[in-house]
């Protein structure tokens, strides 16, 4: 069986070099790789993994662009174990028992293992999913999948305990300059043989246009530079113009170093947070006007409709994903408006951080206390055994009393009596703030009662 090659390998000089600037640019090793310090850096477990050729089953989880598929391939290169990829949208059980097949024979003949690489392994089935593992688990095979979907819901937890998820986060804008420049440089597999100019203000737009995504950002400079390759070396100058043009997106009126853009984006999100709705749509007009990526600023106001706004008006935030939706279904220009009314809503809304500040304090006590045990009343207990440890035991079933509420303690012992969400009392916190106060009042009682 011939395998799909995903990193085309078995594909000709001549069929290289028109290949489209994304796939060119894939970086070969672990050297040229950029971006997702969080795995590769110095002493991280991944990278450790490379160096000494011990790779471990796991999946790549992130958004397109992120550089799963591009990993998979700087690991094929580095492994000295059999490397065998395919995409399970074209392949199924049969292509996975011929490889299974082979990775037993190359493992009984020359002792070697085998590393599968599945692109968008969510697109297997159970019985797809469920054929991988016996070989997993036995060490046989070494599975690599990539996918896009949450791993919790798209692959069978089976599977899911054999594997260690990875996350792959989407490029920072320091990263994609940093890989857009590369392009521009290398004259072998880029655009570098090409004499040509660029400013760096271009370089910054077509980064904020890819949004994270790393293919986006080369193929926005691959179409820019198909309107200049043809004209007089000296004209070859990519502009704002020539990138509106190629992009159909208008040029931002940003400067060197950008700072119009986050200028802009400050003042719309401090108009929301101070209760001014007309300076809130004056500056949303602005950045729709210069060329903002609208979806970029609904997730900025839905980010404002949980930390600034919280659960003083928890309507907020179903307005602005309402928002999204409606912009991403009808576009510009009818779209733009109700961008304009969640941005109406959130600044007239009541405002509250408390919630903000609630799972800050969270945080900052998990790194201080670490991962304390579950209270053994509050445990699950599925089976005889645990029922026999007392997991689950003197648990109080809520909807058995009054009100639905019994006092009893949820957190562990160690953090008995902490609070971390104080409501502010704006809006609708104020009858949460309410409930809560009875709540522990009634918490209060009981404990007297029991000493």
């Amino acid at each position: 069986m011939k395998h799909l090659d995903l990193f085309g390998s078995d594909i000709s000089a001549e069929a290289k070099s028109s290949a489209p600037l994304a796939e060119r640019m894939r970086p070969q090793n672990i050297s040229e790789y950029v971006g997702q310090s969080h795995l590769l850096g110095e002493g991280c477990l991944l990278r450790r993994a490379i160096e000494e050729d011990n790779l471990f089953s796991m999946i790549f989880w992130g958004p397109p662009g992120s550089g799963k598929t591009t990993l998979a391939k700087v690991l094929a290169n580095e492994t000295k174990s059999k490397f065998i990829s395919f995409s399970a949208v074209l392949s199924g059980v049969k292509e996975i028992r011929t490889v299974i097949d082979e990775a037993s024979q190359l493992q009984r003949e020359k002792n070697k293992k085998t590393i599968l690489f599945v692109d968008e392994i969510h697109r297997f089935n159970k019985a797809q999913q469920d054929a991988f593992l016996p070989h997993v688990e036995n060490g046989l095979i070494t599975l690599i999948g990539a996918t896009t979907e949450n791993p919790s819901f798209e692959v069978i937890a089976p599977l899911l305990s054999r594997t260690r998820v990875l996350i792959l986060r989407p490029f920072a804008e320091e990263e994609l300059m940093d890989i857009v420049e590369r392009a521009l440089k290398d004259e072998k597999r880029g655009l570098g043989k090409h004499s040509m100019q660029v400013d760096k203000e271009v370089l910054r737009y077509i980064v904020r246009l890819a949004d994270g995504d790393a293919r986006n950002a080369l193929n926005n400079l691959e179409a820019i530079f198909s309107m200049i390759r043809n004209l007089p070396e000296k004209d070859r100058i990519i502009t704002l113009d020539y990138a509106h043009e190629a992009l159909q997106k208008k040029a931002l009126l940003y400067d060197k170093n950008g700072e119009e853009h986050y200028n802009l984006i400050s003042a719309f999100h401090k108009s929301l947070r101070g209760s001014d709705p007309d300076a809130a749509l004056y500056w949303l007009g602005r950045m729709l006007l210069a060329g903002e990526d609208p979806l970029y600023i609904a997730r900025r106001m839905i980010r404002f409709a949980s930390e600034d706004v919280g659960l003083a008006d928890p309507q907020a935030l179903a307005v602005c994903v309402a928002a999204q939706q409606a912009f991403h279904f009808i576009g510009f220009p009818e779209g733009e408006l109700a961008l304009a009314q969640a941005a109406v809503y959130l600044a007239t809304a009541p405002k509250s951080n408390a919630l903000y500040a609630g799972f800050r304090k969270v945080k900052e006590e998990i790194g201080q206390t670490g991962y304390l045990p579950v209270p053994l009343h509050i445990r699950n207990a599925p089976t005889k055994l645990m029922k026999e440890l007392d997991y689950g035991k003197d648990y109080k079933y809520a909807h058995d009393h009054p009100g639905a509420y019994i006092a009893q303690e949820y957190l562990p012992e160690k953090l008995r009596e902490k609070t971390f969400y104080s409501p502010k009392g704006m809006g609708f916190e104020k009858i949460i703030k309410d409930r809560i106060a009875l709540w522990k009042k009634m918490k209060k009682q009981s404990d007297g009662d029991n000493t």
